[in-house]
């Protein structure tokens, strides 16, 4: 009953303002006022693509240009929809000011019920997507580190074995930033460290396997024998974008070992696998942390890099991470094999 109450927080806002004056609706306004319609009565409320998602964008973001830039639209064309939505409902949802915009009491009432529609919407959409490749006989398995092929062929191969026409497409994501939903929103599932949890999201652990550090060759630490991770916690390490969600960032840092952030990190910050193995390049000074697996097939490519299990550490949990909203076969025949692995390791 998206729609329903879309027209139900339009109606109360438009109740709302004070209006001593009855010129009958403003153009574009129906004069029907949607109390006055029951519930269970079919409802149609248009609105034009994208519009509320525009709305609900420039809320968040507080600034129209800053708006436009994440929609990737001129800004004079988000101010025009914006404006023809508030006269379609007939009721001023944004405050303009010099440094931005703020929500009128009117807009705090809509923006509830729009943010339903436009997840709905985008939900509807992705699911449409994943079940278009399935339909074609398509997989697309996105991947932190090294290919998920390589790091757990075990895996895949049971999977082609039960769906020899199928074909695994595999994208290279960048780390989780923002909610785990909108990163895995270009594919059916994910192999890597478990993003943040969310509703709507689901993990499915393969195997548990040790942390090790990631270091140059010429680093000191290289030169110990039996590191702990008590010994590592106030060295520099890898930087990761303030946007990448903190769990994430926490995992290849030793936060949940040291309670917090470390106290030293690099100047660069890391949005991605490469970008890491980069820094850690050019910064010899500077280690992070990664599964084990990873860490060793990290050293086919880079030799000059050194891996240092730390047998005290809390274990890596590489897993599958997808939607559960998703209705593709191919993801829930995955994770179950996947399941089949963890239970026999």
């Amino acid at each position: 009953m998206v729609a329903y109450d879309l027209l139900i927080a339009g109606c109360a806002a438009r109740a709302a303002r004070p209006d001593p004056i009855d010129n009958g609706p403003p153009p574009h306004q129906p004069s029907a006022c949607a109390a006055d319609i029951p519930r269970g009565t079919a409802v149609q409320v248009t609105f034009k693509r994208g519009q509320l998602r525009y709305f609900v964008t420039a809320a968040e973001e507080g600034q129209l240009t800053r708006a436009a830039a994440k929609l990737q639209i001129a800004q004079p064309a988000l101010s025009q929809a914006i404006a023809q939505l508030e006269s379609e409902l007939g009721v001023q949802l944004l405050e303009r000011h010099a440094r931005g915009v703020t929500l009128t009491p009117n807009g705090e009432a809509f923006l509830k019920k729009a943010r339903v529609a436009v997840a709905s919407e985008r939900e509807a959409r992705l699911a449409a997507e994943s079940l278009s490749r399935e339909a074609t006989g398509v997989l697309e398995v996105g991947f932190i580190g090294p290919p998920p092929i390589l790091s757990t062929p075990e895996l895949f191969a049971a999977f082609t074995k039960a769906h020899p026409g199928v074909e695994i497409s595999l994208r290279d994501l960048p780390f989780p930033r923002g909610t785990t939903t909108s990163w895995l929103r270009d594919v059916d599932v994910a192999f890597s460290h478990p993003p943040a949890l969310e509703p709507g999201v689901a993990v499915q652990a393969v195997r548990i396997e040790p942390r090790a550090l990631l270091l140059h060759s010429s680093h000191p630490l290289v030169q110990r024998k039996d590191l702990m991770v008590a010994e590592v916690l106030d060295e520099t390490f890898v930087g990761y974008h303030p946007d990448v969600q903190p769990t994430w960032a926490g995992f290849h840092t030793f936060d949940d070992h040291r309670g917090g952030p470390p106290r030293a990190i690099t100047v660069d910050r890391a949005e991605s696998t490469m970008q890491m193995v980069a820094i850690l390049t050019l910064n010899r000074r500077a280690i992070t942390v990664a599964p084990l697996s990873d860490a060793k097939l990290g050293l086919q490519l880079l030799p000059e890099l050194v891996v240092m299990p730390l047998p005290d550490a809390n274990p890596a949990v590489p897993s599958l991470t997808w939607r559960t909203a998703t209705e593709n076969a191919l993801v829930r025949d995955l994770v179950a094999l996947a399941a089949e692995l963890a239970e026999g390791a």
